[in-house]
């Protein structure tokens, strides 16, 4: 990938060496009470809970240690991997006589506290529609590469067009009436709705990659869609459910098995629309 001179995201919000957790003053019930007030006086209550938040992760990690130029050069390519899924979005979204609202990336170390509740690293990275905003320690790049083996950039943008992907769908609806449904469906196919969720977030992933490539944003090369075609497989809930217990139990599937997912991925990339990727009336997965 070709991303070095791509636009940088004004949307990253840089928790790495934030401690997680503690009092805060004027938090809590009072805080809540203060953004209902600010609401009924009609401004923004996001406002007041932000600065609280940020008040509850202000305080530095003494165990934090320093960022490697690595690690910084990693934090500058996901900024300008989000600032492309930003330009492609909001034209996707213009075209379709709509207005695309940019979300948050929130980098942390360790854990991180979101509105979807205390977060580890080892979860991987995470969409919370609560608060819409993405979720990412670097260090699962590393984790892509060594213990999922899918090395390569483009499969680290792979990751970050696909949680933005839960921000569309977020935006578009969908999400919330999956929930719904959710709620009213046994486990087997409460995981089936997961699935399908996950599965169309990686068809806008590759909607994404289609946009990025022709419009010039982010040029792809020779092995990039190699690159995120393979994480996309590595991740799947058979390869591993196969590594962590050595069998698969598919009703317990809530990402999709690889080849949907690697499926799904390309579906995106070959017809670059949307519209496209509606697993949810797909008669084949």
């Amino acid at each position: 990938m070709r991303w070095e001179f791509g636009r940088r995201s004004r949307n990253i919000e840089d928790r790495r060496g934030m401690r997680v957790g503690g009092p805060v003053v004027g938090g809590g019930l009072g805080a809540i009470l203060l953004a209902v007030i600010v609401t009924l006086l009609g401004g923004d209550p996001g406002v007041i809970l932000e600065q609280v938040s940020s008040q509850q992760g202000g305080q530095s990690d003494p165990n934090f240690q320093a960022s490697s130029p690595e690690e910084e050069q990693l934090a500058d390519f996901t900024s300008t991997v989000l600032a492309s899924t930003e330009d492609t979005w909001s034209e996707l979204f213009r075209q379709a006589g709509a207005t695309y609202r940019e979300p948050k990336l929130v980098l942390f170390s360790g854990r991180v506290d979101s509105a979807c509740g205390r977060a580890e690293a080892a979860m991987g990275p995470f969409y919370c529609p609560l608060d819409q905003k993405v979720y990412i320690d670097l260090s699962f790049y590393r984790d892509l590469k060594t213990r999922h083996n899918a090395p390569g950039d483009f499969a680290q943008a792979y990751v970050v067009a696909h949680e933005i992907g839960h921000h569309v769908q977020k935006l578009l609806g969908i999400s919330d009436q999956v929930q719904r449904l959710q709620q009213q469906s046994s486990k087997t196919q409460a995981n089936q709705l997961s699935v399908l969720l996950e599965l169309q977030a990686d068809c806008f992933a590759g909607v994404w990659a289609r946009y990025a490539d022709e419009s010039g944003q982010i040029p792809l090369e020779p092995g990039d869609i190699e690159e995120g075609l393979n994480a996309a497989s590595a991740i799947g809930d058979d390869r591993l459910q196969m590594e962590a217990r050595g069998y698969v139990v598919p009703d317990a599937f809530t990402h999709g098995s690889s080849a949907q997912r690697v499926r799904w991925f390309k579906q995106g990339i070959q017809t670059g629309d949307p519209d496209q990727c509606n697993t949810f009336e797909a008669q084949r997965l």
